[in-house]
């Protein structure tokens, strides 16, 4: 509770002023974070490699082509890039033609990777590259960019990342609000312990206890329409 406190006071120091140019909190941010990013990227690929073979089968089979599914978000300095995840959705279309709803193409398999978070292991190449990092806001829509206030702007000072603050207090139930003041406590004050304890906390949410998959109105996240 008090973190959360911490987090949402950064709105009203954004509100009433913009916020300095990020810098590294420390020599880990500066230093050590990206080389350990790769470390971990490489290492999860080559460990987990016949997990891949497996989901890309069984997805293939189940929900069909293609089995990866791709899509532009914007990483540091909102600089676009190609995010890679397994798809969970089939591509099923109504007698007019258009796709389904999200509800209706989200297969019980595409539930169970959500629900484990086996979806989002391709973007361990996304790491490798130096789009992303093991930890740090999640990548957002591109057409949500226009949205941000000047606060909300300064997650992307940072790589996004795999996992991040927002996603251990809430993830997808949190609202918008909540997820940006977690986003930017992140950004300004980044530590290897900091990180090694999200990560930990990240394997229980998405392994343990599977929580804050679906939002209050939603089976994934309810779109973000802009500050009020």
């Amino acid at each position: 509770m008090q973190l959360l406190e911490l987090a949402l006071n950064n709105r009203i120091v954004g509100e009433s002023e913009k916020m300095k140019q990020h810098k590294p909190y420390g020599i880990y941010e500066k230093y050590f974070k990206r080389p350990l990013d790769f470390i971990c990227g490489m290492a999860a690929i080559i460990v987990f490699s016949p997990l891949y073979i497996i989901i890309a089968i069984l997805v293939r089979i189940k929900l069909g082509t293609p089995v990866l599914f791709t899509q532009e978000r914007p990483g540091k300095d909102e600089k676009i890039f190609k995010l890679y995840k397994f798809r969970t959705m089939t591509d099923a279309t109504g007698e007019d033609g258009i796709l389904l709803s999200d509800e209706e193409r989200l297969t019980s398999f595409g539930k169970f990777l959500r629900a484990t978070s086996l979806d989002e292991i391709p973007e361990a190449f996304n790491i490798v590259k130096g789009d992303m990092s093991v930890i740090g806001p999640r990548p957002l829509l591109v057409k949500y960019l226009p949205l941000y206030n000047e606060e909300q702007k300064h997650r992307h000072d940072v790589k996004p990342g795999l996992s991040g603050l927002a996603q251990i207090n809430g993830r997808n139930a949190a609202t918008w609000q909540e997820r940006f003041a977690y986003d930017i406590t992140y950004v300004q004050k980044i530590t290897f312990l900091g990180d090694i304890r999200i990560i930990f906390r990240t394997i229980g949410k998405a392994f343990i206890k599977q929580e804050g998959i679906s939002s209050e109105n939603s089976v994934t996240m309810e779109e973000f329409l802009g500050n009020k």
